[in-house]
C-alpha cells in the first residue's frame, strides 16, 4: 500500500502526544506531520502504541498449563492481539516442574516460529509463601530447588524475556542473584515478607513486583510490608487496575507515591476473549460473573481484564494523566523486558498501534502496520 498516513486521532509517541496524522510505511513508523499517501480517518480518540501485557494466564478458551504447546501459545497472542495486547508474556501460575518444564519448550518453540506477539514467559510460582497462596494451588507450591534454579537459567538464554516470581521465603539471596546475572527478570510476589527481607532480595537482583497489593504484605503504620518497599523503591511493579483487586483511591495514592515504573497487567484467564462463564484450572472450578474471576470459595483467580479497559479505569476512576495511564500499558512494560523496539510510536519503531475511542474502548488494533 505504500505510505500510510493515520488521521482524525490524537496520537500518542509512548511518552507524549504529538501533533499530525501519524505517518507509517512498510510496517514501521516513518514519523508525524501532513498526511500522505493512504489516508485511514480514524475519527477521534488516540492512537497509541501497541499494548505488552507482561501477565497472561491464557486466552481464547485456552490456558498455560501442562498441556501447553505452540499451539496453545498462538492462539493466546492472536487472541490478546484482538483484545489490544500486540504483545504478551503468557503466564505459567504455580505447578509441577515437569510442566514448567513443558511449558518452557512450547515457549522456545514459539520463539523459533517467531510466533506474532510472543515476547517470552512468565513463570509465576511455584515458590511463593503458602501464606499469600491465593488461587494457587497450595499443594504445589515448594523452595526453590537446584533443577528449578538450572531450569530458570537455561531458559533465559533461549527466550526473548523471562519474568520469575517468587517470594523470598521460598528462594534464596543467592539464587535471586544467579537469576538477575542470567537475565531472569525476578519479580517478587505472594509473599508475606517484611519490608527488610524485601529490599534485601531487592538487592540481591529483583526489580520487579507482581501485581501490587494482591497476594503481599500490606503496609501499616510500623510494618511497611511488601508494599511499602516496592512504593519506597525504584524498579518496577505490575498492577490490576480493574477497580476490583485495588480500590479505585488505593491506585491514586500509589501512583502518587511511585512516581515511576508502575505498569499494568491484565491477569487474564482462558475466558479472555470469549463469553464463557467458567472454565477449569489445575481441577478447580473457575467462575465469571460481574466481572471477576473467582474460585468456588470466592477467592479473585486472576482478573476479567483487558488492558484498554485497564487504562479507561485510570483515567476515568482513579484520574491518572492519560499520557502516564496509555505509558503504564506500553513503553513501560517495554522498558520491562529491555525491549526498545516496542512501547513507543517513534519514527523506526514498528508500528503496531492501538486505537482508542473518545471513551477509551478499544477501536481498532494494527500490528507492523497491519489491521488485526
Amino acid at each position: 500500500m505504500g505510505r500510510v498516513s493515520f488521521t482524525g486521532a490524537r496520537v500518542f509517541d509512548g511518552a507524549q502526544f504529538r501533533d499530525g496524522a501519524l505517518l507509517v510505511e512498510g510496517g514501521r513508523v516513518i514519523g508525524f506531520g501532513p498526511p500522505e499517501g493512504h489516508v485511514v480517518d480514524l475519527g477521534a480518540g488516540v492512537i497509541a502504541p501497541g499494548f505488552l501485557d507482561l501477565q497472561v494466564n491464557g486466552s481464547g478458551g485456552v490456558a498455560i498449563d501442562a498441556s501447553c504447546d505452540l499451539a496453545v501459545l498462538e492462539t493466546v497472542c492472536a487472541v490478546q492481539a484482538r483484545l489490544g495486547a500486540t504483545g504478551c508474556l503468557p503466564t505459567l501460575i504455580t505447578d509441577t516442574h515437569d510442566a514448567t518444564v513443558r511449558v518452557v519448550e512450547a515457549g522456545i518453540a514459539a520463539t523459533k516460529a517467531q510466533v506474532p506477539g510472543f515476547l517470552g514467559l512468565h513463570l509465576e510460582g511455584p515458590h511463593l509463601d503458602l501464606r499469600r497462596k491465593g488461587a494457587h494451588d497450595p499443594a504445589l507450591i515448594r523452595p526453590m530447588e537446584a533443577r528449578d534454579l538450572a531450569l530458570v537459567i537455561e531458559a533465559a538464554a533461549e527466550l526473548p524475556a523471562l519474568m520469575v516470581t517468587v517470594a523470598p521465603e521460598s528462594v534464596t539471596l543467592d539464587q535471586i542473584a544467579a537469576m538477575a546475572a542470567a537475565g531472569v527478570i525476578v519479580s517478587l510476589g505472594h509473599t508475606d515478607c517484611s519490608a527488610d527481607v524485601a529490599r534485601a532480595a531487592m538487592a540481591a537482583g529483583a526489580r520487579c513486583a507482581t501485581h501490587l497489593f494482591n497476594a503481599m504484605s500490606q503496609m501499616g503504620n510500623r510494618t511497611p510490608g511488601m508494599v511499602g518497599a516496592v512504593l519506597a523503591a525504584g524498579g518496577f511493579a505490575g498492577l490490576i487496575a480493574d477497580g476490583i483487586h485495588v480500590d479505585p483511591l488505593t491506585l491514586r495514592v500509589a501512583l502518587a507515591a511511585k512516581r515511576e515504573g508502575v505498569f499494568l497487567v491484565s491477569d487474564c484467564m482462558a475466558l479472555a476473549g470469549t463469553d464463557l462463564t467458567e472454565f477449569h484450572l489445575g481441577g478447580r472450578r473457575i467462575l465469571r460473573a460481574e466481572g471477576r474471576l473467582t474460585l468456588e470459595d470466592g477467592t479473585l483467580a486472576g482478573a476479567d481484564l483487558t488492558l484498554p479497559r485497564a487504562v479507561q479505569v485510570l483515567v476515568k476512576d482513579v484520574g491518572i494523566a492519560e499520557e502516564r495511564a496509555l505509558a503504564m500499558a506500553s513503553a513501560v512494560p517495554a522498558a520491562v523486558i529491555g525491549r526498545d523496539d516496542l512501547g513507543h510510536l517513534r519514527p523506526g519503531a514498528r508500528a503496531d498501534m492501538v486505537h482508542l475511542s473518545p471513551d477509551w474502548n478499544l477501536q481498532g488494533v494494527w500490528r507492523d502496520g497491519v489491521a488485526v
